[in-house]
Protein backbone atom coordinates (compact mmCIF):
# COMPACT_ATOMS: atom_id res chain seq x y z
CA UNK A 1 0.00 0.00 0.00
CA UNK A 2 1.83 3.28 -0.80
CA UNK A 3 1.02 6.47 1.22
CA UNK A 4 -0.37 9.42 -0.49
CA UNK A 5 0.76 12.86 0.82
CA UNK A 6 0.84 16.74 -0.63
CA UNK A 7 4.01 17.22 -1.64
CA UNK A 8 4.93 19.62 -4.32
CA UNK A 9 8.71 19.29 -3.93
CA UNK A 10 9.33 15.67 -5.21
CA UNK A 11 10.10 14.27 -8.60
CA UNK A 12 7.92 11.90 -8.53
CA UNK A 13 3.84 11.71 -9.25
CA UNK A 14 1.81 14.47 -7.15
CA UNK A 15 1.61 12.86 -3.59
CA UNK A 16 4.18 10.16 -3.40
CA UNK A 17 7.20 10.02 -1.93
CA UNK A 18 10.21 10.35 -4.18
CA UNK A 19 12.61 7.07 -4.42
CA UNK A 20 14.84 6.29 -2.25
CA UNK A 21 17.61 6.76 -4.95
CA UNK A 22 16.52 9.96 -6.27
CA UNK A 23 16.83 11.46 -2.62
CA UNK A 24 20.46 10.27 -2.12
CA UNK A 25 21.17 11.76 -5.81
CA UNK A 26 19.75 15.69 -4.41
CA UNK A 27 21.98 15.53 -1.40
CA UNK A 28 24.94 14.62 -3.43
CA UNK A 29 24.46 17.45 -5.54
CA UNK A 30 23.70 20.14 -2.89
CA UNK A 31 27.06 19.15 -0.68
CA UNK A 32 28.41 19.56 -4.45
CA UNK A 33 27.13 22.87 -4.69
CA UNK A 34 27.85 23.38 -1.60
CA UNK A 35 31.49 22.81 -1.07
CA UNK A 36 31.83 24.62 -5.10
CA UNK A 37 30.35 27.84 -3.41
CA UNK A 38 32.55 27.53 -0.38
CA UNK A 39 36.01 26.72 -2.60
CA UNK A 40 34.85 29.59 -4.77
CA UNK A 41 34.76 32.17 -1.61
CA UNK A 42 37.98 30.64 -0.47
CA UNK A 43 39.39 31.56 -3.82
CA UNK A 44 37.82 35.00 -4.28
CA UNK A 45 38.90 35.83 -0.94
CA UNK A 46 42.58 34.75 -0.99
CA UNK A 47 43.04 37.48 -3.64
CA UNK A 48 44.75 39.92 -1.44
CA UNK A 49 48.38 41.65 -2.77
CA UNK A 50 50.78 43.05 0.00
CA UNK A 51 53.64 45.49 -0.71
CA UNK A 52 55.75 42.54 0.34
CA UNK A 53 54.66 39.86 -1.78
CA UNK A 54 54.16 42.17 -4.90
CA UNK A 55 58.33 42.83 -4.41
CA UNK A 56 58.66 39.20 -4.34
CA UNK A 57 57.07 38.60 -7.18
CA UNK A 58 58.24 41.01 -9.01
CA UNK A 59 61.85 40.15 -8.59
CA UNK A 60 60.88 36.73 -9.54
CA UNK A 61 59.02 37.44 -12.63
CA UNK A 62 61.94 39.90 -13.90
CA UNK A 63 63.73 38.67 -16.82
CA UNK A 64 67.12 38.69 -15.20
CA UNK A 65 66.57 36.81 -12.25
CA UNK A 66 67.69 33.39 -14.89
CA UNK A 67 71.28 35.63 -15.37
CA UNK A 68 71.70 34.52 -11.68
CA UNK A 69 72.02 30.87 -12.69
CA UNK A 70 74.42 31.26 -15.61
CA UNK A 71 76.82 33.13 -13.75
CA UNK A 72 77.29 30.70 -10.86
CA UNK A 73 78.02 28.30 -13.86
CA UNK A 74 80.22 30.36 -15.57
CA UNK A 75 82.44 30.87 -12.09
CA UNK A 76 81.72 26.96 -11.20
CA UNK A 77 83.71 26.10 -15.34
CA UNK A 78 86.13 28.97 -15.25
CA UNK A 79 87.54 27.53 -11.88
CA UNK A 80 87.27 23.51 -12.87
CA UNK A 81 89.59 24.76 -16.12
CA UNK A 82 91.88 26.59 -13.37
CA UNK A 83 92.09 23.18 -11.53
CA UNK A 84 92.97 21.74 -14.90
CA UNK A 85 96.44 23.12 -14.59
CA UNK A 86 97.70 21.30 -12.18
CA UNK A 87 96.60 18.03 -14.48
CA UNK A 88 99.84 16.45 -16.51
CA UNK A 89 99.82 17.63 -19.87
CA UNK A 90 100.17 15.67 -22.74
CA UNK A 91 102.42 16.75 -25.58
CA UNK A 92 102.66 14.75 -29.21
CA UNK A 93 105.78 15.75 -31.47
CA UNK A 94 107.20 14.72 -35.21
CA UNK A 95 109.80 15.99 -36.68
CA UNK A 96 111.62 14.61 -40.07
CA UNK A 97 114.74 16.64 -41.16
CA UNK A 98 117.67 16.80 -43.95
CA UNK A 99 120.96 18.62 -42.90
CA UNK A 100 123.98 19.91 -45.17
CA UNK A 101 126.27 18.58 -42.90
CA UNK A 102 126.80 15.47 -40.51
CA UNK A 103 129.39 14.05 -37.74
CA UNK A 104 131.73 12.73 -39.33
CA UNK A 105 134.61 10.42 -37.73
CA UNK A 106 137.87 9.43 -39.42
CA UNK A 107 139.91 7.09 -37.62
CA UNK A 108 143.66 6.61 -38.95
CA UNK A 109 144.02 2.81 -37.43
CA UNK A 110 143.95 0.07 -40.05
CA UNK A 111 140.97 -2.15 -40.05
CA UNK A 112 138.25 -0.03 -37.54
CA UNK A 113 136.36 1.66 -39.86
CA UNK A 114 135.35 5.38 -38.97
CA UNK A 115 131.60 6.47 -38.53
CA UNK A 116 129.41 9.66 -41.05
CA UNK A 117 125.75 10.16 -39.73
CA UNK A 118 122.90 10.20 -42.13
CA UNK A 119 122.18 13.77 -43.34
CA UNK A 120 118.18 12.75 -42.88
CA UNK A 121 116.80 12.62 -39.26
CA UNK A 122 113.61 11.53 -37.43
CA UNK A 123 112.38 12.18 -34.33
CA UNK A 124 108.75 11.18 -33.04
CA UNK A 125 108.32 12.06 -29.02
CA UNK A 126 105.49 11.90 -26.56
CA UNK A 127 105.89 14.15 -23.48
CA UNK A 128 104.20 14.18 -20.34
CA UNK A 129 104.59 16.90 -18.09
CA UNK A 130 103.41 17.68 -14.67
CA UNK A 131 103.72 21.09 -12.70
CA UNK A 132 105.09 21.25 -9.36
CA UNK A 133 104.66 25.29 -8.55
CA UNK A 134 103.35 27.79 -10.90
CA UNK A 135 104.17 30.84 -8.44
CA UNK A 136 100.67 30.92 -7.78
CA UNK A 137 99.13 31.62 -11.28
CA UNK A 138 96.32 29.32 -10.68
CA UNK A 139 95.32 30.48 -7.33
CA UNK A 140 95.15 33.89 -8.74
CA UNK A 141 93.12 32.73 -11.85
CA UNK A 142 90.51 31.03 -9.90
CA UNK A 143 90.56 34.11 -6.88
CA UNK A 144 89.48 36.21 -10.15
CA UNK A 145 87.17 33.74 -11.48
CA UNK A 146 85.14 34.13 -8.15
CA UNK A 147 85.93 38.06 -7.89
CA UNK A 148 84.50 38.73 -11.10
CA UNK A 149 81.47 36.29 -10.62
CA UNK A 150 80.82 38.46 -7.78
CA UNK A 151 80.80 41.35 -9.38
CA UNK A 152 78.27 40.45 -12.01
CA UNK A 153 76.20 38.99 -9.15
CA UNK A 154 76.09 42.37 -7.17
CA UNK A 155 75.42 44.38 -10.51
CA UNK A 156 72.40 41.91 -11.02
CA UNK A 157 71.18 42.48 -7.09
CA UNK A 158 71.31 46.61 -7.90
CA UNK A 159 69.04 45.96 -10.97
CA UNK A 160 66.70 43.94 -8.86
CA UNK A 161 67.02 46.07 -6.38
CA UNK A 162 65.72 49.23 -8.35
CA UNK A 163 62.34 46.80 -9.08
CA UNK A 164 61.66 47.94 -5.16
CA UNK A 165 61.00 51.55 -6.11
CA UNK A 166 59.10 50.99 -9.27
CA UNK A 167 56.98 48.98 -7.42
CA UNK A 168 56.59 50.94 -4.48
CA UNK A 169 55.38 53.76 -6.78
CA UNK A 170 52.78 51.74 -8.36
CA UNK A 171 51.51 49.91 -5.76
CA UNK A 172 50.89 52.85 -3.81
CA UNK A 173 49.57 54.79 -6.78
CA UNK A 174 46.82 52.19 -6.54
CA UNK A 175 45.95 52.83 -2.92
CA UNK A 176 45.88 56.12 -3.61
CA UNK A 177 43.70 55.83 -6.56
CA UNK A 178 41.40 53.37 -4.58
CA UNK A 179 41.62 56.04 -1.95
CA UNK A 180 40.37 59.30 -4.51
CA UNK A 181 37.26 56.85 -5.44
CA UNK A 182 35.82 56.50 -2.37
CA UNK A 183 36.05 59.84 -1.23
CA UNK A 184 34.40 60.51 -4.96
CA UNK A 185 31.70 57.94 -4.45
CA UNK A 186 31.18 60.04 -0.69
CA UNK A 187 31.15 63.15 -2.54
CA UNK A 188 28.82 61.80 -5.18
CA UNK A 189 26.37 60.47 -2.58
CA UNK A 190 26.32 63.93 -0.71
CA UNK A 191 25.43 65.45 -4.07
CA UNK A 192 23.08 63.23 -4.50
CA UNK A 193 20.98 63.56 -1.22
CA UNK A 194 21.26 67.54 -1.50
CA UNK A 195 19.72 66.86 -5.04
CA UNK A 196 16.80 65.36 -3.06
CA UNK A 197 16.95 67.97 -0.41
CA UNK A 198 16.93 70.40 -2.91
CA UNK A 199 14.25 69.16 -4.50
CA UNK A 200 12.33 69.08 -1.84
CA UNK A 201 13.22 73.31 -1.51
CA UNK A 202 11.67 73.70 -4.68
CA UNK A 203 8.23 72.31 -3.92
CA UNK A 204 8.22 74.39 -0.24
CA UNK A 205 9.31 77.44 -2.53
CA UNK A 206 12.88 77.89 -0.83
CA UNK A 207 14.98 77.17 -4.23
CA UNK A 208 14.73 77.43 -7.53
CA UNK A 209 15.56 74.89 -10.93
CA UNK A 210 18.85 77.04 -11.29
CA UNK A 211 19.67 75.75 -7.21
CA UNK A 212 18.90 72.44 -8.42
CA UNK A 213 20.75 72.39 -11.88
CA UNK A 214 23.90 73.45 -9.88
CA UNK A 215 23.44 70.44 -7.59
CA UNK A 216 23.30 68.44 -11.14
CA UNK A 217 26.78 70.16 -12.42
CA UNK A 218 28.39 69.14 -10.07
CA UNK A 219 27.03 65.60 -9.95
CA UNK A 220 28.64 65.25 -13.63
CA UNK A 221 31.38 67.15 -12.34
CA UNK A 222 32.19 63.97 -9.91
CA UNK A 223 31.24 61.65 -12.36
CA UNK A 224 33.95 62.91 -14.91
CA UNK A 225 36.24 63.00 -12.04
CA UNK A 226 35.51 59.13 -11.36
CA UNK A 227 35.84 58.24 -14.82
CA UNK A 228 39.21 59.79 -15.00
CA UNK A 229 40.36 58.25 -11.74
CA UNK A 230 39.30 54.47 -12.91
CA UNK A 231 40.74 54.85 -16.21
CA UNK A 232 43.95 55.91 -14.64
CA UNK A 233 43.16 52.98 -11.81
CA UNK A 234 43.43 50.37 -14.78
CA UNK A 235 46.64 51.95 -16.08
CA UNK A 236 48.25 51.21 -12.78
CA UNK A 237 46.83 47.94 -12.33
CA UNK A 238 48.14 46.72 -15.26
CA UNK A 239 51.72 48.25 -14.68
CA UNK A 240 52.09 46.28 -11.65
CA UNK A 241 50.30 42.85 -13.51
CA UNK A 242 53.64 43.37 -16.17
CA UNK A 243 55.90 44.03 -13.38
CA UNK A 244 54.61 40.51 -11.04
CA UNK A 245 53.74 38.75 -14.02
CA UNK A 246 50.30 38.06 -12.61
CA UNK A 247 46.44 40.05 -13.35
CA UNK A 248 45.83 42.28 -10.91
CA UNK A 249 42.39 43.80 -11.51
CA UNK A 250 39.88 46.48 -9.63
CA UNK A 251 38.30 43.30 -7.45
CA UNK A 252 41.86 42.52 -6.15
CA UNK A 253 42.81 43.67 -2.70
CA UNK A 254 45.98 45.65 -2.23
CA UNK A 255 46.68 45.30 1.24
CA UNK A 256 47.25 48.90 2.68
CA UNK A 257 50.38 48.92 5.06
CA UNK A 258 50.01 50.36 8.74
CA UNK A 259 51.39 53.82 9.46
CA UNK A 260 54.37 53.42 11.75
CA UNK A 261 54.45 55.30 15.08
CA UNK A 262 58.17 56.86 15.46
CA UNK A 263 60.77 54.94 16.59
CA UNK A 264 64.48 54.77 17.17
CA UNK A 265 65.45 53.71 13.61
CA UNK A 266 68.42 52.15 12.78
CA UNK A 267 69.71 54.35 9.96
CA UNK A 268 72.48 52.02 8.83
CA UNK A 269 72.85 51.77 5.17
CA UNK A 270 72.97 48.19 3.94
CA UNK A 271 72.33 49.01 -0.27
CA UNK A 272 73.48 45.92 -2.44
CA UNK A 273 75.63 48.54 -4.10
CA UNK A 274 78.22 48.78 -1.62
CA UNK A 275 78.71 45.55 -1.63
CA UNK A 276 78.99 45.63 -5.54
CA UNK A 277 81.77 48.18 -4.79
CA UNK A 278 83.26 46.18 -2.35
CA UNK A 279 83.21 43.60 -5.03
CA UNK A 280 84.93 45.32 -7.51
CA UNK A 281 87.63 46.42 -4.83
CA UNK A 282 88.29 42.72 -4.83
CA UNK A 283 88.59 42.05 -7.80
CA UNK A 284 91.21 44.08 -9.01
CA UNK A 285 92.64 42.95 -5.73
CA UNK A 286 93.20 39.48 -7.31
CA UNK A 287 94.17 41.22 -10.26
CA UNK A 288 97.72 42.38 -8.86
CA UNK A 289 98.12 39.33 -6.89
CA UNK A 290 97.70 37.22 -10.57
CA UNK A 291 100.10 40.42 -12.13
CA UNK A 292 102.53 39.06 -9.17
CA UNK A 293 102.61 35.64 -9.49
CA UNK A 294 103.47 36.15 -13.55
CA UNK A 295 106.55 37.25 -12.63
CA UNK A 296 107.34 33.88 -10.60
CA UNK A 297 109.33 31.04 -12.11
CA UNK A 298 107.60 28.33 -12.47
CA UNK A 299 108.89 24.41 -11.80
CA UNK A 300 107.61 21.41 -13.62
CA UNK A 301 108.75 17.54 -14.07
CA UNK A 302 108.67 15.98 -17.53
CA UNK A 303 109.12 12.65 -19.44
CA UNK A 304 109.60 12.01 -22.95
CA UNK A 305 109.43 8.75 -24.57
CA UNK A 306 111.05 9.27 -28.47
CA UNK A 307 111.49 6.88 -31.59
CA UNK A 308 113.76 7.86 -34.26
CA UNK A 309 117.11 8.66 -35.75
CA UNK A 310 119.36 9.23 -34.00
CA UNK A 311 118.45 8.28 -31.04
CA UNK A 312 120.63 9.40 -27.87
CA UNK A 313 123.70 7.67 -28.93
CA UNK A 314 124.82 9.94 -31.67
CA UNK A 315 126.95 7.33 -33.24
CA UNK A 316 124.26 5.27 -34.04
CA UNK A 317 122.39 5.67 -37.19
CA UNK A 318 119.71 3.25 -36.95
CA UNK A 319 115.78 3.51 -36.20
CA UNK A 320 116.46 3.35 -32.24
CA UNK A 321 113.61 4.45 -28.82
CA UNK A 322 114.88 6.64 -25.79
CA UNK A 323 113.54 8.29 -22.64
CA UNK A 324 114.37 11.09 -21.00
CA UNK A 325 113.07 13.00 -17.63
CA UNK A 326 113.63 15.62 -15.43
CA UNK A 327 112.64 18.55 -14.08
CA UNK A 328 112.63 22.07 -15.82
CA UNK A 329 112.45 25.29 -14.37
CA UNK A 330 111.68 28.52 -16.67
CA UNK A 331 111.33 32.17 -15.58
CA UNK A 332 110.19 35.20 -17.81
CA UNK A 333 111.60 38.50 -17.26
CA UNK A 334 110.29 40.37 -20.21
CA UNK A 335 106.97 40.93 -17.48
CA UNK A 336 109.00 43.04 -14.87
CA UNK A 337 109.21 46.34 -17.06
CA UNK A 338 105.92 46.94 -17.32
CA UNK A 339 105.00 45.35 -13.55
CA UNK A 340 105.29 48.83 -11.98
CA UNK A 341 102.93 50.78 -14.29
CA UNK A 342 100.19 47.56 -14.07
CA UNK A 343 100.45 47.23 -10.70
CA UNK A 344 99.62 51.44 -10.11
CA UNK A 345 96.99 50.67 -12.82
CA UNK A 346 95.13 48.80 -10.47
CA UNK A 347 96.10 50.47 -7.51
CA UNK A 348 93.94 53.78 -8.99
CA UNK A 349 91.47 51.51 -9.80
CA UNK A 350 90.89 50.61 -6.64
CA UNK A 351 90.99 53.77 -5.55
CA UNK A 352 88.24 55.22 -7.83
CA UNK A 353 85.97 52.20 -6.68
CA UNK A 354 86.77 53.56 -2.76
CA UNK A 355 86.09 56.92 -3.66
CA UNK A 356 82.69 55.90 -5.40
CA UNK A 357 81.59 53.90 -2.84
CA UNK A 358 82.57 57.13 -0.20
CA UNK A 359 80.38 59.31 -2.85
CA UNK A 360 77.32 57.14 -2.70
CA UNK A 361 77.33 56.76 0.87
CA UNK A 362 77.00 60.60 0.69
CA UNK A 363 74.47 60.83 -1.39
CA UNK A 364 72.39 58.38 0.34
CA UNK A 365 72.75 59.99 4.01
CA UNK A 366 71.65 63.35 2.55
CA UNK A 367 68.60 61.57 1.00
CA UNK A 368 67.73 59.36 4.43
CA UNK A 369 68.24 63.19 6.28
CA UNK A 370 65.74 64.08 3.63
CA UNK A 371 63.43 61.45 3.98
CA UNK A 372 63.35 61.68 7.94
CA UNK A 373 62.05 65.11 7.36
CA UNK A 374 59.43 64.41 5.08
CA UNK A 375 57.97 61.85 7.32
CA UNK A 376 57.83 64.56 10.18
CA UNK A 377 56.31 66.35 7.97
CA UNK A 378 53.22 64.24 6.45
CA UNK A 379 52.73 63.45 10.45
CA UNK A 380 52.09 67.00 11.04
CA UNK A 381 50.22 67.94 8.22
CA UNK A 382 47.78 64.73 8.71
CA UNK A 383 47.30 65.89 12.31
CA UNK A 384 46.24 69.81 10.92
CA UNK A 385 44.13 67.63 8.05
CA UNK A 386 42.40 66.06 10.81
CA UNK A 387 41.29 69.33 12.65
CA UNK A 388 40.28 71.17 8.91
CA UNK A 389 38.19 68.02 8.60
CA UNK A 390 36.27 68.66 11.67
CA UNK A 391 35.81 72.18 10.96
CA UNK A 392 34.97 71.52 7.63
CA UNK A 393 32.22 69.52 8.31
CA UNK A 394 30.91 71.67 11.03
CA UNK A 395 30.89 74.47 8.59
CA UNK A 396 29.05 72.37 5.85
CA UNK A 397 26.48 70.98 8.36
CA UNK A 398 25.61 74.76 9.39
CA UNK A 399 25.53 75.76 5.62
CA UNK A 400 22.78 72.71 5.38
CA UNK A 401 20.83 74.27 8.00
CA UNK A 402 20.74 77.78 6.42
CA UNK A 403 19.82 76.90 3.18
CA UNK A 404 16.94 74.74 4.61
CA UNK A 405 16.15 78.17 6.61
CA UNK A 406 16.75 80.12 3.45
CA UNK A 407 19.56 82.84 4.64
CA UNK A 408 22.11 80.84 2.67
CA UNK A 409 22.33 79.91 -1.72
CA UNK A 410 22.39 76.59 -2.83
CA UNK A 411 25.65 77.54 -4.24
CA UNK A 412 26.99 78.67 -1.19
CA UNK A 413 26.23 75.51 0.28
CA UNK A 414 28.05 73.37 -2.68
CA UNK A 415 31.31 75.38 -2.02
CA UNK A 416 31.17 74.10 1.62
CA UNK A 417 30.45 70.85 0.12
CA UNK A 418 33.54 70.72 -2.19
CA UNK A 419 35.77 72.71 0.62
CA UNK A 420 34.77 69.61 2.88
CA UNK A 421 35.77 66.83 0.07
CA UNK A 422 38.56 68.57 -0.58
CA UNK A 423 40.29 68.43 2.48
CA UNK A 424 39.21 64.78 3.12
CA UNK A 425 41.27 64.21 0.05
CA UNK A 426 44.33 65.84 1.16
CA UNK A 427 44.16 63.93 4.15
CA UNK A 428 44.20 60.95 2.27
CA UNK A 429 46.82 61.81 -0.13
CA UNK A 430 49.23 63.03 3.09
CA UNK A 431 48.58 59.76 4.71
CA UNK A 432 49.82 57.31 1.11
CA UNK A 433 52.35 60.09 0.93
CA UNK A 434 53.34 58.85 4.85
CA UNK A 435 53.52 55.26 3.40
CA UNK A 436 55.58 56.63 0.47
CA UNK A 437 58.01 58.25 2.57
CA UNK A 438 58.06 55.66 5.27
CA UNK A 439 58.50 52.83 2.46
CA UNK A 440 61.01 55.41 0.09
CA UNK A 441 63.35 55.41 3.79
CA UNK A 442 63.46 51.51 3.93
CA UNK A 443 64.43 50.96 0.55
CA UNK A 444 66.87 54.11 0.38
CA UNK A 445 68.89 52.04 3.64
CA UNK A 446 67.41 48.56 3.24
CA UNK A 447 67.82 47.92 6.49
CA UNK A 448 64.16 46.30 8.42
CA UNK A 449 65.04 47.96 11.50
CA UNK A 450 63.92 51.57 10.35
CA UNK A 451 60.59 50.93 12.19
CA UNK A 452 58.69 49.40 9.50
Amino acid sequence: MTRRVQCRCCHGRPGEYPPMKKGIASMRNTLALATLIAVSMTVSGSCQLTIAQCRDKARQHYPLIGQSNVLGQLEHYTISNANRAYLPQVTLSGRASYQSDVTEISLPIPGVKGFTGSKDQYQAVAEVSQTIWDGGATRSQKKIARASSAVEQQRLEVDLYALNERVNQVFFGILLLAEQLNQNQTLQDELQTNNARVSAYIKNGVANQADLDAVKVEQLNAQQRRIELAATQRAYLAMLSALIGESVSESSQLTRPEVQTPADADRTIKRPELQFFDAQISLYDSRRSALLASNLPRIGAFFQGAYGRPGLNMLNNDFSPYWIGGVRASWSLGNLYTQKANVTKLRLNMKSAELQRETFLLNTTLKVTQQDIDIDKYRELIESDDDIIVLRTSIKKSAEAKVENGTMSVSDLLREINAENLAMQTRSLHQIQLLVSQYALVNTTNNQRTGL
